[in-house]
């Protein structure tokens, strides 16, 4: 008798077990994305769901022809030319500040790549995983130009607008408290909110990455003054390592995503673009050129890394094709604001800068 309901009482805990397991299953949306299967899903999909933003020009911006267009929107473009050799085989999911992450984690989005900044609790906490860092950043403040504020100090009784919900709203408390400077934040939701706001006066200066605010600059309605009427303050009051991060456990997924985006960095170093790519691919003049673009060099065998990625070994050329390497867009996007890449940040590290890719070999 005691044996008989022994085998009951384990029977029944297998069959909550297989419950439970296949409520979570179910809660989790995509199931095979949620199983770390992101690429498979994608694939078999045949288009890629990136999150970005729509309001920030030279990294996501929603153009006035509907169409996406910026950094961020580049990168995604890039991997969708390594998967499907085919640049518009993405699908953008419009990400704010305040639901970024749960768009991840529930794998409504194959990717997040808007302007998100690396951090540890992000890292840590929210079931991501930063890849490779496409823009190095820092948090900055903008004023009316004829403002008498010029310094931090002078910001003294100062409202200030800001996004809430971002590390933003975070370096600027924590920054102004340690100085002592008096204030009032006054958070939206984003982008839009703060412009009408600031136009109508009701903040006395803007805080954002200053990549932002170049690009809010850039665009200002000439109804308002257009980019001569504002100031951007020579402060920068945070580190803001901006990048594509997907979901912790899909290492597949992740390397992926990091060396697309590397590739377009070697291909930067390496003096291959979108102009010289065919050319390069039918005579390469040395072997990185050869096993970044997936071909043969003098009469050995093809060394590309696509293969290990689960992609063509020719994917850098479709990337390379399709985009262009780093700095064609970086150009094509970030320098139209009027953020120069020479002597910044975001140059290659063989003129200085911290853009470094680590070999392909």
């Amino acid at each position: 008798m005691r044996f008989s309901r022994l085998i009951i009482l384990l029977f029944a805990l297998f069959a909550i077990g297989m419950i439970a397991a296949a409520c979570t299953a179910d809660d989790n949306g995509d199931g095979d994305a949620a199983q770390g299967e992101t690429l498979k899903t994608v694939l078999d999909r045949g288009v890629i769901k990136v999150g970005v933003k729509d309001s920030q020009p030279g990294f996501g911006n929603l153009e006035p022809d509907g169409t996406f267009a910026g950094q961020d929107i580049e990168f995604a473009r890039a991997l969708a030319a390594a998967l499907f050799n085919n640049k518009n085989s993405v699908e953008f999911v419009v990400a704010s500040a305040a639901d970024r992450f749960e768009l991840l984690s529930s794998a409504e989005i194959d990717v997040l790549i808007r302007t998100t900044t690396w951090t540890s609790s992000r890292d840590i906490d929210l079931n991501a995983s930063f890849t490779v860092t496409t823009f190095y950043d820092g948090q900055g403040i903008i004023v009316n130009a004829d403002s008498s504020i010029q310094t931090l100090a002078d910001l003294e009784g100062s409202t200030i607008c800001v996004t809430g919900g971002t590390t933003t709203e975070v370096n600027l408390a924590t920054r102004l408290g340690a100085a002592g400077i008096n204030h009032t934040a006054l958070s939206f939701d984003g982008d839009a909110e703060i412009l009408a706001a600031f136009g109508a006066g009701r903040c006395d200066a803007w805080t954002a990455d200053k990549g932002n605010l170049a690009g809010q600059r850039a665009n200002y309605p000439a109804d308002a003054g257009g980019p001569d009427s504002l100031r951007i303050l020579p402060v920068t009051l945070s580190k803001e390592p901006l990048g594509p991060v997907v979901r912790d456990g899909d290492t597949e997924w992740f390397d992926l995503v990091q060396w697309v985006v590397y590739g377009t960095m070697v291909a930067d170093e390496l003096g291959v673009n979108s102009g010289n790519m065919q050319a390069m691919a039918a005579n390469p003049p040395n072997k990185d050129i050869a096993t970044l673009l997936g071909v043969s060099f003098a009469g050995g065998a093809v060394s590309g890394f696509g293969a290990s990625l689960g992609l063509s070994p020719t994917f850098m050329q479709n990337v390379i094709g399709q985009v262009g390497n780093y700095d064609e867009i970086y150009n094509r996007t970030i320098a139209k604001i009027g953020l120069e890449r020479a002597g910044s940040l975001n140059a290659s590290w063989l003129d200085g800068g911290l853009i470094y890719a680590p070999p392909i070999r």
